[in-house]
């Protein structure tokens, strides 16, 4: 009642105006527009409050972090694109929002399906980030990208992303999440090694 609590507030108030300053001073501007500073700004040492300045400066996301999908691709020998997917349908049929939409490609003189999409599609507008896709698919083939700044001015022509553009390397896969990449590679080079093991014994017995 004699007026200590606004004081204490108003104290509180004083040290992060002041902190701000002080660590202005301390950097001398160099944590503006820099990836050092923001990463400054985003520690458990930053004082004081500050702002970021959007777009020029961004904070960084964790691996974790996941928006839209995207369809992962590896190139051969003859730098010709091979897709992971396999048109096998899991990821539509276990997508919440039902954005996914897959056409098969089939063998023109067997009319056998082809592992190989002809055609792939997610309405990025309905997607909800979930991440189901991913986690579900069987063979790596489908991934939560880091890319979140997809404003158009119109979406129903841009936000339905063709099998064009969702594709992206495996090195940019590596690049937004080397953790769980070199996770990956570890399992499938155990794999590799438990497969040859086996096809050495059986040459060994025969």
């Amino acid at each position: 009642m004699d007026g200590k609590g606004i004081l204490n507030g108003l104290g509180v108030t004083l040290k992060r105006f002041i902190d701000t300053y002080l660590d202005d001073l301390q950097w001398w501007g160099k944590r503006y527009y820099t990836n050092e500073g923001v990463a400054h700004r985003s520690s458990l040492n930053t004082r004081g409050v500050f702002t970021v300045q959007y777009p020029e400066e961004k904070l960084p996301v964790p691996e974790e972090f996941r928006f839209v999908p995207f369809l992962v691709y590896e190139t051969n020998e003859d730098g010709e694109r091979v897709m992971r997917c396999t048109s096998c349908g899991i990821c539509s049929k276990v997508c919440p929002p039902q954005c996914i939409w897959i056409v098969r490609t089939t063998d023109p003189k067997t009319g056998r399906p082809v592992p190989d999409p002809k055609e792939f599609y997610i309405d990025i507008d309905i997607c909800m980030n979930c991440g189901f896709c991913a986690e579900y698919c069987p063979f790596d083939a489908i991934k939560m990208d880091h890319d979140y700044e997809l404003s158009v001015y119109n979406r129903q022509e841009k936000n339905i992303f063709p099998k064009e553009k969702l594709a992206k390397p495996v090195a940019y896969y590596e690049e937004v999440r080397p953790i769980n990449y070199a996770r990956e590679q570890a399992i499938r080079a155990e794999a590799e090694a438990v497969r040859a093991a086996k096809r050495s014994h059986s040459t060994a017995e025969s």
